[in-house]
């Protein structure tokens, strides 16, 4: 079949998905080295918590904390794979799909059903790649508890030097699985913005927009992130006034 100029508009419309998704994983990345964003100002709050653990006889409610951050991500694991077990019925089923979207308001009458195929196939690959992402992330939560575990009594006698190394250590690996847990809710938001695309390929364009202004907010300008840095500029004001 001839490529038609919608044809090349919804290749433009996903390399656009793409780029945006992409460039601003980059972005996010390169600006929390200058500026104070959630997973930074958590980073301290872990560095925290794990110095506070290592001094604690009894560790039960850091390992439920732990436990209860691995069943939020398994939710969104488990729930990615129901979504892509109904994305592979609707692949079997297309031409229904598509008399049933063709039927509803503002359905795309320019949309023909491999269009429509190849969009839900879009959709398949990015709860595909959330599903790895949140696994990965399930799995070094698991490997906090094994920390945990491993983690020296309150009263070892060790270096506090060493103390505060296993527990920087400990902070860093259940940062890199609130990075993977954070890489799987992008994709459920990038998937969200999909949706609009099998009815209008320009409000899908704008989706995208959209939910990079939403995740920019959420992680550099929300309230929460002024929440939790009062939190920390009062700690340092305290433990400079008990210095001096």
């Amino acid at each position: 079949m001839p490529v038609t100029a919608y044809d090349w508009i919804n290749i433009g419309a996903a390399i656009w998905l793409f780029a945006a998704w992409t460039g601003y994983a980059r972005f996010a990345r390169h600006r929390a080295r200058t500026d104070h964003c959630l997973a930074s100002v958590l980073h301290i709050y872990r560095k925290s918590w794990m110095i506070e653990m290592l001094g604690r006889q009894n560790r039960i409610a850091d390992t439920a904390l732990i436990a209860s951050l691995e069943r939020n991500v398994s939710f969104l694991a488990s729930t990615a794979i129901l979504i892509i077990a109904g994305l592979i019925t609707i692949m079997a089923s297309i031409d229904k799909v598509y008399l049933t979207i063709s039927a509803l308001p503002f359905a795309n009458e320019s949309m023909s059903p491999r269009q429509l195929q190849l969009k839900v196939i879009l959709l398949l690959l990015i709860y595909v790649y959330a599903f790895f992402t949140l696994t990965w992330a399930m799995r070094q939560y698991g490997f906090c508890a094994i920390l945990f575990g491993a983690a020296p009594a309150h009263d070892a006698q060790i270096d506090d030097e060493d103390r505060r190394r296993y527990a920087i250590s400990t902070a860093k690996i259940i940062d890199q699985a609130g990075h993977s847990y954070n890489y799987g809710l992008r994709a459920y938001y990038f998937s969200l913005a999909v949706l609009p695309w099998f009815f209008n390929t320009w409000l899908f364009i704008s989706a995208v927009a959209i939910v990079v202004g939403v995740l920019y907010r959420r992680e550099f300008r929300s309230s929460t992130l002024q929440a939790l840095l009062r939190e920390i500029k009062q700690r340092e004001t305290t433990e400079t006034h008990a210095d001096s």
